[in-house]
């Protein structure tokens, strides 16, 4: 019997889902594609037909959720392009939080199971596929330092700005809920003021960072002497 386009579209995206949910309940290792294609409703022979193998569905699902989840939280935060560069960082920041700290959100599931079990199997997608949103967020902090900042100071920028953002979810999903306590995971119930709070330490340190470097520029154009630092910068 043929299968209609439409019946076979349906069926692949019933696999993707169904997948999405159980890699995320289970890690790749404990599920089976027996359990994915019991609980989707379809066999074996489908996820053969439509991905090939069960590496290939791992890889498809986390795609999958990962589009779903930028679909749900733009990486913009909803804020125009046209906007100052501190309004479009509390975008990109809040679109992060709240992308993140989504409990139903399979992407980051995922990258739970992958982190504490690895496979390798995304390392090629997430290069792909989150690369971008990095380069976002390295331009949006070198617009901001400007372009007398070396890479590498603009590179540590971002990579603060990220993990801010990250640390508290990881250490136990604190945000909006009860984890954590005394000793515990960081318990952050108001995940606007803490978006507030993230952007408005990064641009203060921003500053600092650019203003230092502006006057070392400034020290050496005069012709000033510099002390060597232990990273192999110089201070005026």
């Amino acid at each position: 019997m043929k299968i209609s386009r439409e019946g076979a579209a349906k069926t692949r995206q019933s696999l993707l889902t169904t997948a999405g949910e159980i890699f995320g309940e289970k890690g790749y290792r404990e599920t089976t594609i027996a359990e994915i294609c019991r609980r989707a409703g379809t066999n074996i022979a489908a996820v053969n037909y439509h991905f090939g193998s069960k590496q290939a569905l791992y890889i498809e699902a986390w795609r999958h959720a990962f589009s779903e989840s930028i679909q749900t939280y733009p990486p913009s935060g909803g804020v125009s392009g046209d906007a100052p560069p501190e309004e479009r960082l509390r975008g990109q920041v809040r679109a992060i939080l709240r992308r993140i700290t989504d409990r139903n959100n399979r992407e980051f599931l995922f990258m739970q199971r992958e982190m504490a079990n690895p496979t390798g199997l995304l390392e090629e997608v997430l290069r792909e596929e989150i690369s971008p949103l990095q380069q976002r967020t390295e331009a949006l902090v070198r617009e901001l330092l400007g372009v007398m900042i070396p890479e590498q100071e603009a590179k540590f920028c971002e990579l603060s700005i990220i993990s801010q953002c990250m640390n508290p979810v990881v250490a136990g999903r604190g945000l909006g809920g009860k984890t954590g306590g005394r000793n515990g995971p960081l318990d952050i119930e108001d995940l606007e003021a803490y978006a507030d709070h993230v952007v408005n330490f990064s641009l203060a340190g921003i500053r600092a960072v650019r203003k230092a470097w502006e006057e070392r520029n400034r020290s050496k154009k005069a012709g000033r002497p510099s002390v060597s630092l232990k990273d192999g910068s110089r201070r005026p």
